[in-house]
Order: C-alpha cells, then structure tokens, then sequence
C-alpha cells in the first residue's frame, strides 16, 4: 500500500467514524487527508471503493496481530488465548468505526464487500476451529464445528458489551474465562453426535453466498413494476416504486429511504417476497 492511500484511508476512517458514512462527503476526505477532490480519484473511484479498502486495512491489521504469536514458544491453548485477546483488543481499536456501521448499515453495499466480510468471517471461524482441536486433539475433531459456533457466540457477545464499556477489561483474563466455559462445555459434548457437521456447514455457506451473488437487485425492481401493473389505484405506488429505483442507481444509495420506500409496499402482499430480498440484500430486516 502506497503512504498516500494508507493516508487517505485513515482520514476516510476518521471521518466515516465521527461523522457516519453518508454524511461525509469525498471533499471532506480529501481536505482531512491534504489532498484535492481531484487527486482522491487518482486512488479510489468512490467512497464505496474507500470503504472496501479500510475493511482490507482492518483486516490486515486483524491478520498481523494474531499471526505474531505462530512464531513464538508458546502452548497451543497459550497461543489460543494470546490470539483471541489480541482480536479482542484489535476490534476494540475500531469500535466507532464498527459501530458506524453497524448504524448505518454500510456493509452491504456491494458484491465486494459483502464477500470481503462474507470471507473474512469465515477465516475468524477456521481460526476458532483450529485453536480448539489443538487444544482439546482429535477426541473433539467431529465436534469442532459446534464449540466454534458457541466459542464466537461468546465472543460476539462480550465484544458488543464492550463496544459500550471496556474500561478495566482485561482481555486475557476476559479469553481465560471463555476458554474454562469451553472446557465444561467439551467435557459434555462428546456424549452425543454433533450437531454440525463439515458438510452442512459446508451447505449452509454455499446458500449463503449464493444468496447475495444471484441477486440482480434491478430486475427485482422491474419485476415490481410488472406486478403493479395489475394492480389498480396505484398512483401513490409509483411514485414510491420510482424513487426506489432511483435511489438504488444511485453510488451510494441511502438506507433511510429505501426503507422508506419499502415501507410503502408493506400492506401490499404482492410484493412481500420483493420487499424481503430488497431488505436482505442492503443489510437490514423488512
């Protein structure tokens, strides 16, 4: 990464996190960063290109913190510990940041992106699944799946608490904790089958993905403007269905009024399917 991207990036972070994603403006990012608007474009076509690339800078950051600790003399469950105490702390290093877009619901806006963290969550899954059958060996290998899922699920958890109050958290003690739930939880487990396995998880993934790459959001819409044209009184239908359309085509469509938008349709049982993948596909629920 060149010094002039790494510096238009860490303004566009700055910025997206104080000020939320829509409301800054690219002036605003090249003026934080010492550059002209011009020059903004000699590095990313658009915000939506920025943002990709500070997701890949989080990640990469994400990536060193933990690889750090496969070169050093450590037990498998040390090193375990070590790596989700520093994803910990490497998150919690960009929580406003996260929680922008958590707020405005920014990760959705393209292929790109959604498969960048469609990607990187399962990376953070390997790592779980890897960590725990060195830990507790080939006796739990049918079963790491499962304690994976519940391990993150602990994770997620503690890291949304402290997203809001991280003051005195120690994070080793924090991880130390999880792991001796884990251990109670692995004691049990293995008197019955799995719950997951590879396969289905496997299978669940691959719909998953299909799910946001088939989607053609455009032809969504023209198949709601079919469908209106058997409906009658639809004036106000429209109006609404037209706006949709626009704000969509739109670099970076609003949230707020697609929404809006979607809203309008809500009585409308025709389009209840269309309204639901429209919502799926920016990220939020109809």
């Amino acid at each position: 990464m060149r010094e002039k991207e790494k510096i238009i990036i860490e303004a566009g972070m700055k910025l997206f996190a104080s000020k939320g994603f829509s409301s800054t403006s690219i002036q605003e990012i090249a003026t934080e960063s010492g550059i002209s608007k011009g020059a903004f474009y000699l590095h990313f076509k658009s915000k939506d290109e920025l943002l990709l690339a500070i997701l890949e800078y989080i990640f990469e950051t994400v990536n060193s913190s933990i690889s750090i600790y496969e070169q050093q003399n450590l037990s498998p469950r040390d090193k375990f510990i070590k790596q989700l105490s520093s994803l910990f702390g490497t998150f919690l290093g960009h929580k406003e940041f996260i929680i922008m877009l958590s707020k405005e619901q920014a990760i959705p806006r393209n292929d790109k992106i959604k498969n960048l963290m469609f990607n990187k969550h399962y990376e953070n899954h390997l790592l779980f699944r890897e960590g725990i059958l060195s830990i507790y060996g080939k006796d739990v290998e049918a079963y790491t799946v499962d304690l994976a899922l519940i391990l993150e699920g602990l994770f997620n958890a503690y890291m949304r608490l402290m997203f809001f109050e991280q003051h005195g958290i120690d994070f080793d003690g924090l991880t130390q904790y999880l792991m001796r739930r884990l251990d109670s939880i692995v004691k049990e487990i293995t008197f019955e089958k799995p719950f997951l396995t590879e396969d289905k998880l496997k299978k669940v993934l691959k719909k998953s993905q299909d799910l946001f790459e088939n989607v053609d959001i455009h032809q969504v819409v023209q198949k709601m403007k079919e469908e209106l044209s058997h409906i009658e009184n639809k004036e106000a239908l429209e109006i609404s269905l037209d706006v949709l359309e626009e704000e969509i085509k739109k670099e970076s469509p609003r949230i707020p009024v697609i929404k809006g938008m979607l809203f309008n349709f809500k009585e409308v049982g025709a389009f209840k399917e269309y309204t639901r993948c429209i919502a799926s596909y920016y990220g939020f629920e109809d």
